[in-house]
């Protein structure tokens, strides 16, 4: 079908999912987990033929683009198998992968032929002793060997991701938007996720608005909105004499609520129907007393959006009020 079946309550359509693959991850940033992170035992992960399951019964109801997020979804074991089952799902537009980069060297070409359209990569620094601290992990030679990999495959756009911290790596902002540019990679800039508790800085005191990124990268290139969309809640900016776009994705400065059309099915399988609230139905529980019974699932679904808010409440001045990890919800 080529409309969406799928409406919230104020009238927002849904037609993007994200799906967690793993709560699992080889590094351990420090804006998204604690370097002691617990992982989640194996039988509470959905299986890859049960996440395939949610994903058929999403583009049945007219969900056109997906993406696979983690953790780091390429460590997630026998991930190509469902990418390739799940990029040939009817309807479905847009398959998108967001890494790390630390797999992409091996994983590159397969991740091509498995029918992945989009690639986004996290690379918050190009200093490999502030990768270090960042990561927790030395791999930012692994992760630029990864970009080079990929950037001379065809895929449809390779986007960077930047998470920026002030007085951590603010200062890097333009050293990393030309390397995008070099790359012929649009790049995303986002304001830090207020979603649990980390030890590793104040994030009241590290918070660096789109605004002022806009307009420190105004001063170097010339800057124009762009009509490009992804389904995402990026704002995109044209920029003179580029091919390569720079995007704001800007919870805090410019509350994307409005516009949302998606949902979020963690690694265990609850399917989040707002990144920052707590609403959400346990499909794993479908699934697993219904198997292959895709109408109770698709109605589980459907009922499901009784349950999204019209907004989340992201305050940087309060602990978080959302207990989990990033690298549980997915990104």
């Amino acid at each position: 079908m080529s409309h969406s079946m799928l409406t919230d309550p104020f009238g927002r359509t849904i037609d993007y999912l994200r799906i967690s693959v793993t709560d699992r991850c080889d590094f351990r940033c420090t804006y998204c987990m604690d370097e002691d992170a617990e992982f989640l035992p194996r039988k509470d992960i959905l299986s890859l033929e049960e996440i395939v399951q949610i994903a058929q019964a999403y583009c049945s109801l007219g969900t056109k683009r997906i993406r696979i997020t983690g953790g780091e979804p390429l460590v997630r074991k026998n991930i190509l198998w469902a990418l390739e089952k799940i990029a040939a799902l009817p309807g479905l537009e847009e398959l998108t992968i967001t890494t790390n980069g630390s797999q992409l060297t091996k994983m590159g070409n397969d991740l091509l032929n498995a029918g992945v359209s989009r690639l986004n990569v996290s690379l918050d620094t190009l200093k490999p002793e502030r990768f270090l601290e960042l990561t927790r992990r030395d791999k930012l030679q692994q992760v630029l060997d990864g970009i080079d990999t990929v950037t001379q495959l065809p895929f449809k756009r390779i986007k960077m991701n930047a998470v920026i911290l002030g007085g951590y790596n603010d200062d890097e902002v333009l050293d990393l938007t030309q390397f995008a540019f070099n790359k012929g990679m649009d790049i995303s800039f986002i304001e830090e996720m207020p979603l649990g508790h980390i030890s590793h800085h104040d994030r009241a005191k590290v918070y660096v608005s789109s605004d002022d990124l806009q307009a420190s990268l105004a001063k170097h290139w010339q800057l124009s909105p762009s009509d490009n969309k992804t389904g995402g809640p990026s704002r995109y900016y044209d920029v003179l004499g580029q091919t390569s776009k720079i995007g704001f994705i800007s919870p805090h400065s410019h509350n994307f609520c409005s516009t949302c059309n998606r949902v979020r099915l963690t690694a265990e399988g609850r399917l989040l129907l707002c990144l920052g609230n707590e609403h959400s139905k346990d499909l794993k529980s479908v699934v697993r007393a219904h198997p292959n019974n895709p109408l109770v699932l698709q109605q589980a679904i459907m009922d499901s959006l009784a349950l999204k808010p019209e907004k989340h409440h992201f305050n940087l001045e309060e602990e978080p009020q959302i207990l989990r990890f990033m690298s549980a919800t997915g990104g």
